[in-house]
């Protein structure tokens, strides 16, 4: 079985990455590329590892585009991705987007984070939250998918079984993670070119981050409360590509080195792309560079009482292109890893 892919804002690092796992994949055909800005020119033009493959860029023309493939993968900006999978998703076609468009449940966060109402507020309750190793069983059936974000990847992973057992708190967690430069997509901005990026790690979006009530959003569910509210700070980093957070929370009455050990091996010890460290180590970006890995490490902190996570993904593997075909995967019937080992 062939599924035909259909990739929407294929010219962008996320775009890249997508290709790169799809023209190896055993049972995907890339059936269509688009880009507005590259509509016409061969895929090689834009990214020259590509060349010998033969993929021209078109323009985003979903009737056209529709009719000649079974998936739709939509690595557009926040707020366009709607646009298209509307009529993508009326055209029977399954949509895997990994904007932020579709992440969260609430129409009034959308609006408190995204400064608009959202377009489509029936297709929130209707999408699947992309994270397979959390939603594996609703996934099978989706139309909708919406991928999760990579800052919220790296956050979810690692503090969900914890809040599901009781062994943390879901009061008071603060989360800081450091992204790199690729995170912000494939543009010429002045805070990302290199003079400014290179020997630079600073802080940014302390406050109200887009990604914050996605991640409250999915730790909440884990919990089993109604709301969280918990710090998220954002940092930028001097690499291309990674993403590393450490995560500090309350250790409830009776935590163990040896609780925490467990509740990870029952949550992920048959996971393909969580590798779970042993205590006192720390995870490292190094280690998981262009795999579709989430590497976590655990300590237990007695001065503090505190949970101490560290959690490292590649933001455009794990946090992206990789996560949306391993949705596609599992959507599809495939082997889950195909294309991703």
């Amino acid at each position: 079985m062939k599924v035909r892919v259909a990739v929407f804002g294929a010219s962008g690092y996320a775009g890249e990455e997508l290709l790169r796992i799809l023209l190896r994949h055993k049972n995907a055909e890339v059936a269509a590329i688009t880009s507005r800005k590259s509509a016409g020119e061969p895929v090689s033009t834009v990214f020259p590892r590509f060349t010998g493959a033969p993929l021209v860029f078109c323009e985003p023309d979903v009737e056209a585009i529709a009719s000649k493939c079974d998936a739709a993968i939509l690595a557009l900006p926040h707020g366009l991705a709607t646009e298209y999978a509307i009529p993508l998703l009326n055209a029977g076609i399954k949509v895997f987007d990994i904007s932020a468009d579709f992440r969260l449940r609430s129409p009034e966060k959308y609006k408190e984070y995204y400064k608009a109402d959202h377009p489509a507020p029936e297709l929130l309750r209707k999408a699947v939250y992309g994270l397979p190793e959390r939603y594996r069983e609703q996934l099978r059936t989706a139309d909708l998918v919406a991928c999760a974000g990579c800052y919220p990847t790296s956050s979810i992973l690692p503090t969900a079984p914890l809040l599901a057992a009781g062994l943390v708190s879901p009061k008071g967690i603060v989360v800081a993670s450091c992204s790199g430069v690729t995170g912000a997509g494939r543009k010429v901005d002045l805070p990302y070119i290199f003079p400014e990026c290179n020997e630079s790690l600073k802080a940014y979006g302390v406050v109200g981050h887009r990604h914050l009530p996605e991640i409250e959003q999915e730790m909440a569910v884990a919990a089993g409360v109604p709301e969280m509210a918990i710090n998220f700070i954002p940092h930028l980093a001097p690499m291309n590509r990674g993403i590393n957070s450490t995560i500090v929370m309350d250790a409830m009455p009776g935590t163990t080195l040896e609780k925490i050990g467990e509740v990870y091996a029952q949550a992920y010890g048959s996971e393909q792309f969580v590798r779970i460290l042993p205590p006192g180590r720390t995870s490292d970006t190094k280690y998981v560079f262009m795999t579709n890995t989430c590497e976590i490490g655990y300590n237990l902190d007695p001065h503090t009482n505190k949970v101490i996570v560290t959690s490292c993904i590649d933001n455009l593997t794990k946090g992206a292109a990789g996560q949306a075909v391993q949705c596609m995967n599992i959507r599809f019937g495939l082997d889950e890893a195909e294309g991703l080992l």
